[in-house]
């Protein structure tokens, strides 16, 4: 070993150092990627064993690290959306991404969850598209990587992976969410609107609803929630009203923040099971209400009882 040559061992903890610095932009590409937080986390891990598994001669090859592990963080992501996509044609009522709740005080995640591309209406725009026109879709636009290597990901030639990115754009342009609004503006209509709901005031409720509003439901069969999407303002202050009725009251939520905006934790309360409401607000109002009960997908979920 030469002078100034670093052992096989602090090789290996230099470039875990590394990794680690490069470790919550992975886990905001794969979950941006997925709309899952555990596969976000194996396919980071994946990227880690696969980086270790070369030698030490092709890792000192590797020019632009994080630009390789973004491609093969993309790579592994794909092929758990093509097994999500196989799995929804049995899932039972919608999908909806696992919800990521943080802090906001030197949360490891806030890093990720103050891009716009991971609030939940996003990511519900996403899962639209096909696992191939996502990845090239989200690498390309939202991280720069560069068509030849989004077409190594893929498997594909250059010209298809372009294709896929633009397919992918044009359908998410088509149905964009809104803009993200300041959290002290979500928290005053929040207040607002479960005032109204809670005080029985129906015309309250149905102003400050979106008329284009939606009400989502996951719960995977597990769980009770709305099995088909209900749209419109008149619909949905229904839809709400009704649960009141049903359940003898409004369950009480605690505020948190969802993947970046302000929603509801709802730990189980009687016949209620536990869940996590998070808004889309659009206009002053609430455009977008999104119900995720699916206990599945709720594992990482901070509830009170389990803190």
């Amino acid at each position: 070993m030469t002078a100034g040559e670093e052992t096989p061992a602090a090789a290996e903890q230099t470039l875990a150092s590394t990794f680690t610095g490069h470790r919550s932009h992975l886990v905001g590409v794969a979950y941006r990627l997925t709309g899952s937080v555990a596969d976000a986390e194996d396919a980071v891990q994946e990227a880690w064993l696969r980086l270790t598994g070369l030698s030490a001669e092709a890792q000192a090859g590797i020019r632009d690290l994080r630009g390789w592990l973004t491609t093969v963080v993309g790579r592994i992501c794909l092929d758990r959306l093509r097994s999500a996509a196989v799995r929804r044609e049995r899932y039972v009522g919608q999908w909806l991404p696992e919800p990521l709740i943080t802090s906001g005080e030197d949360d490891p995640l806030d890093a990720v969850v103050r891009d716009d591309g991971v609030r939940m209406a996003a990511l519900v725009v996403l899962d639209r598209l096909t696992p191939e026109q996502r990845v090239a879709f989200v690498l390309h636009d939202a991280f720069d990587v560069p068509f030849a290597e989004i077409a190594d990901a893929l498997g594909c030639t250059v010209a298809t992976a372009r294709q896929h990115a633009s397919r992918g754009r044009r359908a998410a342009a088509e149905a964009e969410p809104p803009p993200r609004v300041a959290l002290e503006e979500q928290r005053e209509l929040l207040e607002r609107f479960l005032e109204a709901l809670a005080s029985g005031d129906v015309e309250a409720v149905v102003g400050l609803l979106h008329p284009d509003v939606v009400f989502v439901g996951d719960a995977g069969g597990k769980t009770r929630t709305a099995v088909n999407v209900v749209s419109g303002r008149e619909k949905v202050a229904r839809f709400l009203f009704g649960l009141l009725r049903k359940y003898g009251g409004a369950p009480t939520g605690l505020p948190v923040l969802v993947n970046g905006d302000l929603g509801l934790l709802f730990p189980a309360q009687g016949e209620v099971a536990a869940r996590v409401s998070a808004f889309a607000v659009r206009d002053g109002v609430v455009a977008g209400v999104y119900d995720m009960a699916n206990p599945d997908k709720l594992g990482h979920v901070p509830f009170p009882e389990n803190a």
